[in-house]
């Protein structure tokens, strides 16, 4: 099965009727999310994993927002040289696919997720859906029950909008 038709299969199994979208056009990056789909940059979920003491870890930031490893090591209780963007290949191992289409549902295990406030700005929000050009909307409530993520700050700076 497709990571795209897995991430379609946790929404249904949720509850959710959200269909994921397939585009013609990139949404590997935020600006680029945000350009196909017509939302405000800081409504596309940026899907980041991180190894954390050696093990994976699903960050949700904001498209405008820089996660912050120090602030992850910080709220983890470790070492900041203990926390860093995983490589592709890590990436892939834990997600099922490349950095740019990781979703924050369906990955091949499950994930402690951190969510970084700087989400909740917004009511409906954009998430990668398994492919560098697939994504879906998601309300920023449904988008927290469905991680079961943990609401923090993780960016390297508040947004005050």
């Amino acid at each position: 099965m497709r990571l795209v038709d897995r991430v379609q299969q946790a929404l249904r199994d949720a509850g959710l009727d959200i269909a994921v979208v397939e585009l013609a056009e990139s949404t590997a990056t935020a600006p680029l999310a945000a350009a196909a789909v017509g939302a405000p940059l800081g409504s596309i979920v940026k899907s980041l994993i991180f190894m954390a003491d050696g093990q994976p870890l699903l960050a949700l930031v904001a498209g405008d927002q820089m996660a912050d490893a120090k602030r992850i090591a910080r709220l983890l209780g470790i070492s900041k040289k203990k926390v860093r963007i995983a490589r592709a290949a890590e990436v892939e191992a834990v997600a099922g696919c490349s950095p740019g289409g990781v979703p924050p549902v369906g990955l091949l295990q499950p994930l402690r997720t951190l969510i970084d406030r700087s989400l909740s700005r917004f009511e409906t929000v954009w998430a990668a859906a398994g492919a560098p050009n697939a994504v879906f909307p998601i309300a920023y409530a449904d988008l927290l029950t469905l991680t079961g993520g943990e609401v923090v700050e993780i960016t390297e700076k508040e947004t005050s909008t």
